[in-house]
């Protein structure tokens, strides 16, 4: 998170504004308590949710979000504290105090469809605050702010946002603090074949495949999955024939899953959450892509992270079956992926 600190300055449109100003004009002074309200749309089942980012030093950075982002939120060590509501629309959040006052909202909804009838837009209109950080909209021509490009990796379009409002951003900073926590099997191997959709699902079978010559070659092997993908998990685990204590699904708290991918030896995954929790521990990854490139969605060019997609018409990311181009994947890709990791980590 970018935290505007005492005399730093952001722009609103083609006018600067600083942390401190000398009163009057176009920005009066920060005053203590201020913040910055990030508010966000709901993500993978975890419920809208919403980040106070400090303006000075003496402010308090609060997060308000659902409880799958509250423990993320706090280890990340960008907040001091969280609050939190009920997962689903932004109609839902807590609201903040209206005594509160917040000087930026930033709005991080995506801007590929319309911005009108939607919930959490409601929600953040009703912030008291004097400037709007957002993408140009048609619907919302008075926000003076960068244009939305459909085909922009993730990390590069938000850091081009927080610089066209003059908030430095790094896209290649992604390094998250190490876990406290011991890892439940550190050097094993990590399998995740679950995804929020099945279209980012590589088959099963192959990924027990992949389970049972790694075992064959002395690496342990765990299968992790996420809430409501047990039978995922158990019948990966069955074919594989994997003991029970190397069968972690149901779904990890975010602690415990940290520390696991965090002293992992390689994560093997679809384009999924685990597969962004590996980068940002700096362990190798292996990442089968399907519907959607890696070029909005991939790690970092970097050797660690091996990336395996079939270039081709750009899929479904939420459809119900397979993508046809993980299909193209044999488990022979995925192991020499492996291969070349494993022997050079």
């Amino acid at each position: 998170m970018t935290v505007l600190r005492r005399g730093s300055s952001y722009r609103v449109g083609r006018r600067v504004h600083r942390g401190h100003s000398g009163g009057g004009g176009a920005c009066r002074p920060v005053r203590p308590g201020a913040s910055t309200k990030w508010a966000t749309p709901p993500v993978a089942g975890a419920g809208s949710g919403s980040v106070e980012a400090p303006v000075r030093p003496e402010s308090r950075g609060v997060v308000s979000a659902g409880r799958t982002l509250r423990t993320p939120c706090d280890r990340s060590g960008a907040t001091e504290a969280t609050r939190g509501h009920r997962a689903g629309t932004t109609a839902r959040m807590r609201q903040p105090d209206p005594a509160t006052h917040t000087d930026i909202r930033v709005d991080a909804r995506a801007r590929r469809e319309p911005v009108s009838g939607h919930p959490w837009r409601g929600a953040l209109q009703t912030l008291s605050s004097r400037h709007l950080f957002a993408f140009a909209h048609p619907e919302t021509p008075e926000i003076d702010g960068p244009p939305w490009r459909a085909e922009e990796h993730e990390r590069d379009r938000w850091c081009r946002f927080l610089e066209f409002y003059g908030i430095p951003a790094d896209p290649t900073d992604l390094l998250l603090p190490r876990p406290a926590g011991l890892s439940p099997a550190p050097g094993a191997v990590v399998l995740h074949p679950g995804a929020s959709a099945p279209s980012r699902c590589w088959p099963v079978d192959r990924y027990a495949t992949v389970a049972t010559a790694l075992r064959r070659r002395g690496h342990r092997v765990v299968v992790t999955g996420g809430a409501g993908e047990d039978d995922l998990v158990a019948r990966l685990a069955k074919q594989a024939g994997l003991p029970d204590t190397d069968v972690l699904g149901g779904g990890l708290p975010f602690d415990r899953l940290s520390a696991l991918v965090a002293g992992a030896r390689a994560v093997v995954s679809g384009d999924t959450g685990i597969a962004h929790l590996a980068i940002a521990h700096a362990v190798p990854t292996v990442t089968l892509f399907g519907p959607v490139p890696p070029s909005r969605w991939g790690p970092p060019a970097h050797p660690r992270h091996q990336v395996l997609w079939h270039p081709g018409p750009q899929g479904d990311p939420h459809g119900r079956c397979t993508d046809p181009a993980l299909l193209r994947f044999g488990c022979e890709h995925v192991l020499d992926a492996l291969n070349l990791l494993l022997h050079t980590s």
